[in-house]
């Protein structure tokens, strides 16, 4: 018996009693298909919740939005959402219940005029008066589009990361206005203002944790988590551009600390986007594509990754 049919033949007597073989139709074929449609429409609990986490990167993590395309395409259902900073942002539409297309098509549109007062004549006034720049654009972006909602409110369980300037702490949003939590989990240090919030200066979640696999592993929970993280080759070229020379400084000091967090994800998914910078969001359409790419090669392993714990919970079970 080959290995999907073996696969297969464990899954079937995990199914309801009803469930039968159609006529002419082989084992494998079900093991890649049937079976799995069938699989993704289960409850959780009767399958595990597949948990998604979406990292930071700047431009490069609109990467995310081809993944998440795939994900419908092949019937992955996503049970949790977890964001930070760009992951933050592309987390909180679509656990709000904005399409796939429509993200695509904000992502295009948009640019740092429209999520902050950034500009050459404001980062000349951040130099010479010592003045941050206004994040405020962001948290109205996202209330325009997804409305003045709270974590309760979301379709798809989700939460954010951000950090405490003052303390150093990471600080988990679960709960409070959606689009506040986005916003200060990617505001840019050292350029953009903290965002204030229950006596705390909140920024960029990166800085201390580009990719939070660890925020959904509650004990007991057979969570599968599948960690989404930008790479790519870039190189900064522009060393006269102080916007530029931080945020690639602080990119320097979040791939120093990724790899462990790697290590609590059950399955990663890296789109490379090549040598787009954080700050190209011109460059859209490149980094989804990325996305897409690598989302589609890593499908059939997500899919082996779920019915395979299922078989294991399964024979767990019956010890």
């Amino acid at each position: 018996m080959t290995c999907g049919a073996l696969l297969f033949s464990a899954l079937l007597r995990a199914q309801p009693a009803e469930t039968v073989l159609p006529t002419g139709v082989s084992a494998e074929r079900l093991a890649s298909a049937s079976v799995w449609d069938a699989v993704r429409r289960m409850p959780v609990g009767t399958r595990p919740r597949i948990v998604v986490v979406l990292g930071g990167g700047g431009a490069r993590g609109l990467s995310h939005i081809g993944v998440l395309r795939v994900f419908e395409e092949e019937g992955i259902p996503i049970d949790e959402i977890v964001g930070v900073s760009v992951g933050a942002l592309i987390g909180a539409l679509y656990a709000s219940g904005i399409s796939v297309d429509d993200i695509e098509k904000m992502a295009g549109d948009i640019g740092w005029s429209k999520l902050s007062d950034y500009s050459k004549a404001a980062m000349v006034t951040l130099i010479l008066r010592d003045e941050l720049l206004s994040s405020n654009g962001m948290e109205s972006y996202l209330n325009k589009r997804i409305g003045d909602k709270y974590f309760a409110d979301l379709n798809i369980p989700f939460s954010c990361v951000a950090t405490d300037i003052r303390t150093g702490e990471r600080v988990v949003f679960r709960e409070g206005p959606v689009a506040l939590a986005a916003r200060a989990s990617a505001t840019i240090p050292a350029i953009f203002k903290p965002v204030e919030y229950r006596h705390r200066l909140l920024v960029d979640g990166g800085l201390v944790d580009n990719l939070p696999t660890d925020i959904a592993n509650q004990p007991g929970n057979d969570d599968i988590i599948i960690g989404v993280l930008p790479i790519g080759e870039y190189r900064l070229t522009d060393t006269s551009s102080v916007f530029k020379s931080l945020v690639r400084s602080i990119d320097i000091q979040k791939d120093i600390i990724i790899e462990s967090k790697k290590k609590n994800a059950d399955l990663m998914i890296e789109p490379n986007t090549g040598e787009v910078s954080m700050v190209d969001l011109g460059r859209s359409q490149e980094c989804i594509e990325a996305g897409t790419i690598a989302a589609r090669k890593a499908a059939l392993g997500i899919k082996a990754l779920v019915l395979t714990r299922m078989v294991e919970n399964r024979k767990a079970g019956e010890r």
